[in-house]
């Protein structure tokens, strides 16, 4: 598949930052879409360059692995285990 990449995810970013300043969402919120945005727009490529799954594949294993590291991430995790819903941490 042929995905955005930098210029897709800046755009994502951007909105993400927009988001985060309306107080739509939380700093981590941020994290973690960003993380999602670089895998969904196919990290560092261009539009014109084929990306295969195997390669979105190592990029959300990079991503969850990234995020298992930040505090707040295990604390979403603990808490929707725990409660059945989401933490806005």
């Amino acid at each position: 598949m042929r995905l955005p990449g930098a210029s897709g995810y800046a755009t994502i970013r951007s909105m993400l930052q927009m988001m985060h300043e309306a107080h739509q969402i939380s700093a981590h919120d941020v994290i973690v879409g960003s993380k999602l945005a670089y895998v969904l727009t196919g990290g560092k490529t261009v539009p014109s360059v084929r990306v295969h799954e195997e390669h979105l594949l190592e990029l959300e294993r990079e991503a969850f692995v990234s995020l298992c590291g930040e505090g707040k991430t295990r604390e979403r995790m603990q808490y929707m285990l725990m409660n059945n819903k989401p933490l806005r941490n």
